[in-house]
């Protein structure tokens, strides 16, 4: 809020001389009603492991992160450009493969990594969009520079809390709304809808019947799965509600089976089909693979769409975009050390308590190291695990993030920020303005998963 400079930012000048008239009670009565809002709603999620707390009231902080048009116009294009090199890529690499003939990608890196899966190799969906539904995670590094934290091609969360976020803030705070001219979220339902009629098979007698795939109640997302659903009419179905008949997917209706045309899909690859992949799964459907690979359905996302977000392939993400667009990426990477190189593996190990370790295919803020947050005997714990699989690791440099103010015990202070946007990729691309503003509520903390104690905000665009 505060620049570089000490002067208030031009984006927050009208939100910061409203905050200098708050009263501290005031602003904490209103984050417990917010509170109370959220329990109202449903809201919350599940944390894997913690039976003492299964589900959780996600935190929620009432000052808002805001970007001006002329930030969020730069992110735009950046944004677009990347979603369709990754969307070009994925493309490439199940097809004739042309960026590992080039050696911009290494060949190893793609063919033996798990979230490759050669069952795609020539399969056409329609659009040739793989990834429709993206999460960009990004950082701000600067007063002027976004850069690129991860990608999310395989079914990013967090949408719902972004439209649930805006609905709570502008029922706290209308007045603080009216001396800001802040672009709307509410319309990612019908964006959603329409991207998914969009990339429905084609020569379909009728509107496609689109359905939504959940794992269920237990799963860590669900209020998100059922929300969207509702948001758009749809079915929600688990995979005892669907089966194969005559080549073509069904579900269970009150008037029989129905034919499912476009299944928005919230269950990973490894359990969709258990007769393609995991012959255990109880999550997915038999034969829906054979289905989908015929063009009688499409799958969103794809299945196999986690490589174009694979942690060890980002440090090449750079190189993909010019690849395929031409031209250098708008939004850079975060420099990235992969483990599976020697020279990469040598300076990650001198350089531990400096750095952010990750697993390559590690999620929601587990297995990480963040170096200058950790102890000696934590340090050596993690030195131990990549020496053991260091193909198994990247690390990066411990960033400065940028922060936001954030209404904390002790008053306001500033906590750090990343910023997930959502993307659309369908007929056309669409980019809801604003996106998940996620916050480290710890003092000093650089982790903003809420599974690791973080929390959110709402995400202001404003209008030129």
């Amino acid at each position: 809020m505060n620049g570089f400079g000490g002067e208030v930012r031009p984006p927050y000048r009208a939100f910061a001389e409203w905050l200098g008239v708050q009263h501290m009670d005031a602003l904490r009565q209103k984050a417990t009603e917010a509170d109370v809002l959220f329990r109202r709603s449903g809201i919350t999620f599940a944390v894997y492991g913690e039976q003492a707390a299964a589900e959780r009231l996600i935190p929620f902080d009432i000052f808002p992160r805001i970007l001006s048009a002329e930030e969020w116009r730069k992110l735009e294009f950046g944004i677009e450009q990347r979603v369709r090199a990754l969307n070009a890529f994925l493309y490439d690499i199940y097809h004739r493969q042309e960026i590992l003939k080039a050696g911009k990608v290494p060949e190893e890196l793609v063919i033996q990594n798990s979230a490759f899966l050669p069952e795609m190799i020539g399969v056409d969906p329609p659009r040739s969009i793989y990834s429709h539904i993206i999460g960009i995670d990004l950082v701000r590094t600067g007063e002027d520079e976004f850069m690129v934290l991860e990608d999310n091609t395989r079914t990013p969360s967090g949408v719902s809390y972004m439209i649930e976020n805006r609905e709570t803030m502008m029922h706290l705070f209308p007045d603080l709304f009216s001396r800001n001219r802040v672009r709307p979220v509410e319309n990612y339902a019908d964006a959603l809808m329409k991207t998914l009629e969009s990339v429905a098979p084609a020569n379909l007698d009728a509107e496609p019947t689109i359905a939504l795939l959940t794992p269920g109640i237990y799963n860590s997302a669900y209020f998100e799965h059922s929300f969207l659903a509702d948001q758009m009419g749809i079915e929600l179905v688990e995979s005892s509600d669907l089966v194969v008949i005559d080549g073509l997917l069904r579900m269970k209706t009150t008037e029989g089976y129905k034919r499912v045309d476009v299944l928005y899909r919230r269950v990973d690859d490894l359990f969709l089909d258990p007769l393609v992949f995991d012959p255990g799964s109880l999550l997915g459907v038999p034969g829906i693979f054979d289905v989908y690979r015929s063009g009688r359905l499409t799958i969103v996302n794809a299945p196999g769409a986690g490589i174009a977000d694979d942690k060890a392939i980002y440090s090449y993400i750079p190189a993909i975009i010019e690849f395929y667009t031409g031209k250098p990426p708008i939004l850079g990477n975060v420099q990235t050390f992969n483990c599976r190189d020697s020279e990469s593996l040598k300076y990650v190990l001198s350089n531990l308590p400096e750095l952010v370790v990750k697993e390559v295919h590690g999620s929601g803020g587990y297995g990480m190291l963040v170096g200058p947050k950790s102890t000696k005997e934590q340090i050596e714990e993690f030195r131990a695990k990549i020496i053991a699989n260091p193909q198994n690791y990247i690390a990066q440099p411990t960033l400065a993030l940028s922060t936001g103010p954030t209404l904390a015990n002790s008053g306001v202070g500033p906590r750090h920020l990343d910023l997930r946007p959502f993307v659309l990729v369908g007929d056309r691309v669409r980019l809801m303005p604003g996106g998940l503003t996620r916050v480290a509520l710890k003092k000093g903390s650089l982790v903003v998963n809420s599974s690791q104690g973080g929390g959110t905000k709402d995400t202001w665009v404003l209008q030129d």
